[in-house]
């Protein structure tokens, strides 16, 4: 073999040990970023397992949240029918009841009103605007008004200001929401002042004041306190 032979196996061979010294240092860079890209696969797959534990227990606690709302809903309802229910049958009498549905329309909750006539063995459901007249319509807004504001959580314990109730009530039932009111005031612990033209209610007040209209100036008069 001569010296041509083996310098061209020698170089061969160091080309060969150069490819494969070039093969490990790729194959070594190629591992390196596999090991990191398999690092971070590994931090996102926690990453992504720890927001859909959050997105879980966002979940139950919207759930809790509709829960607990639905909960004050229906404890506020119960409150407010029993007031509306208790002075309908205190001002008319004891064949009526306030009742309120509760409705998703469009997600949103939405409440319908109603009265409940009871004649022997049958009940009439209908509206307050239809049930009676505009009397009834009256007593349900002043209850209701009363009855929003004693079930707030508002730490509101001013007086109660009315204009004007019970304008379209007869004077056979005017008594009877005079009283009412009286009622109002020792049960909630609040005073009413209420401007009205109805002299039975006027007469029921604690004190009242006249107030006319004279040559374009308001004369005030004091009636004194019953």
């Amino acid at each position: 073999m001569g010296n041509n032979t083996i310098q061209h196996y020698s170089e061969k061979l160091m080309e060969i040990k150069n490819r494969h010294e070039e093969a490990k240092k790729h194959f070594y860079n190629q591992k390196g970023k596999r090991d990191q890209l398999l690092e971070q696969r590994s931090d996102l797959e926690k990453q992504l397992q720890k927001i859909l534990n959050n997105i879980d227990i966002l979940d139950r606690v919207k759930v809790l949240l509709q829960k607990v709302s639905e909960y004050a809903r229906e404890q506020s309802r119960v409150q407010i029918e029993a007031l509306v229910t208790n002075c309908l049958q205190y001002i008319f009498d004891s064949s009526l009841e306030f009742k309120i549905e509760i409705n998703e329309v469009r997600g949103r909750p939405e409440a319908e009103f109603y009265v409940i006539s009871k004649y022997g063995g049958t009940e009439i459901k209908t509206k307050p605007q239809d049930a009676r007249g505009g009397g009834v319509v009256d007593i349900i807004s002043l209850a209701i008004r009363i009855a929003m504001l004693e079930c707030s959580n508002l730490e509101n314990k001013g007086p109660i200001i009315l204009d004007e109730p019970a304008k379209h009530v007869s004077d056979d039932y005017i008594t009877q929401v005079a009283e009412f009111l009286k009622q109002v005031t020792k049960m909630f612990n609040r005073q009413v002042i209420m401007v009205t033209h109805n002299r039975h209610l006027s007469e029921m007040a604690d004190k009242w004041y006249r107030i006319e209209m004279n040559d374009g100036v308001s004369v005030v008069t004091d009636e004194g306190i019953n």
